[in-house]
Formats: C-alpha cells, structure tokens, sequence
C-alpha cells in the first residue's frame, strides 16, 4: 500500500511542479511580449526621426559637406 500513495503523491508533486513553471513561462513570454512592443516603437519612432533629418538635409541641398 506504501508504493501506491507514493506514487500518486509523486505524480501529484509531478504536475504541481509542471503548473508553476508553466505559469512562470506564461509570464516571462508576456513580459517578453510587452519587451519587444516597446522596442518596436522606439525602432519606429528612430526611423521616422531618421527620414525627418534625411528629408531636412535634402531639402538643404547637402550644404553640411
């Protein structure tokens, strides 16, 4: 009867152990989403500065040379 309950116990511990770190997985894969958001905005919000300076420079007609 020892080998039965353990058994369960383990399996029990098993998919305990699986839950938390599914729900850690879950919240580092938010976390990472939220991440890569940010970054985007901020490589979206460089191009459009980008093309604002090269516009601003033709404009000129390169007289910085």
């Amino acid at each position: 009867m020892f080998w039965p309950m353990l058994a369960i116990a383990l399996g029990f511990l098993g998919i305990a152990v699986l839950g938390v770190l599914g729900i850690k997985v879950f919240v580092e894969a938010q976390r990472l989403g939220r991440q890569v958001a940010r970054t985007t905005e901020r490589i979206t919000s460089a191009a459009e500065e980008l093309e604002k300076a090269a516009g601003d420079l033709t404009r000129t007609g390169g007289a910085l040379r």
